[in-house]
């Protein structure tokens, strides 16, 4: 168990976490800070911390296990308000989606301390934001992946482990590299032509009335497009690269498809939407997969 949890950031991701180790009786005490006085005050309201800091830093200073669940941009400037909080036994982790900007941010934020930080991404969430949204269950059978460096103490890789084990998740470690690539391709770009495909349909002259016809199609398709503008500006801004590689390749497919209703090749068409439809099919969508970040 953990005497107290510093947490930076009271919103849907933190509060949730803050949440499920109380439920799991993983932690004494969690103190809470927010940019925002009042969503920190919200927070104590509602159970999900125990105390409101006034700064991050003081958030920080006496715990044990400090999460910061703060937009990826704001990750350096955090870290380098709390490093002089952390103590040798402290583990520090976030919930960020990208993880190489991340690891670069702590490594020049929390400088002696870098050794401390897990980083971590948990694959959870909702369209919805904010602390009213929190809920305990959020990561339970969530897979959560772990990026540690070089530098990265051994000792707090596992106490991140049992950490998110301890609340039900699945935790899977894999390289910063790996991870960046792999949640572009299947993460960030859906996230991208779910805002591309929402803003080209409202921006025609008929857009308002072809909503109004929108059915199910519509709603699995964009699901993700009511997703928190600033988290994604800051997503695919940070893993800009691997992006902008994964649209590359969708515009391909895209042309091809085209080319081939251009052409009325309609064996062709045919063969192609079936091997789309085979993969899909064959996927076996687990709890991990019905929600994204």
């Amino acid at each position: 168990m953990f005497e107290q949890l510093g947490l930076i950031g009271c919103g849907l991701m933190g509060g949730s976490f803050a949440l499920a180790l109380k439920r799991a009786k993983l932690v004494k005490r969690v103190v809470g800070y927010s940019k925002s006085p009042s969503t920190t005050e919200r927070a104590r309201q509602l159970g999900v911390i125990d105390v409101a800091a006034p700064s991050a830093l003081l958030a920080v200073s006496g715990s044990d296990l400090v999460l910061l669940a703060v937009p990826v941009a704001a990750s350096e400037a955090t870290f380098k308000a709390i490093r002089h909080g952390i103590s040798s036994d402290t583990l520090v982790m976030d919930v960020g989606s990208t993880k190489g900007d991340v690891i670069e941010a702590a490594r020049n934020g929390l400088q002696d301390q870098f050794a401390h930080f897990v980083p971590a991404h948990p694959i959870a969430g909702k369209e919805v934001s904010g602390i009213e949204h929190a809920e305990a269950s959020l990561y339970a059978g969530r897979k959560v992946v772990l990026t540690p460096v070089k530098a990265t103490l051994r000792s707090n890789v596992q106490r991140a482990s049992q950490i998110w084990s301890g609340i039900g998740a699945n935790v899977v470690t894999m390289t910063h590299e790996e991870h960046d690539s792999a949640f572009a391709a299947v993460s960030h770009l859906p996230h991208l032509l779910a805002f591309a495909y929402v803003n080209a349909l409202i921006a025609q002259p008929q857009g308002d009335d072809f909503l109004r016809l929108a059915g199910p199609g519509f709603r699995d398709f964009s699901r993700i497009a009511a997703s928190d503008p600033v988290m994604w500006r800051d997503v695919l801004l940070a893993n800009r690269e691997q992006v902008l590689l994964q649209s590359q390749a969708f515009r391909k497919a895209l042309l091809e498809l085209e080319a081939l209703v251009t052409a009325g090749d309609a064996q062709a068409l045919e063969h192609s939407i079936a091997a789309a439809s085979k993969v899909r099919a064959a996927w076996l969508p687990n709890t991990d997969a019905s929600q994204d970040s």
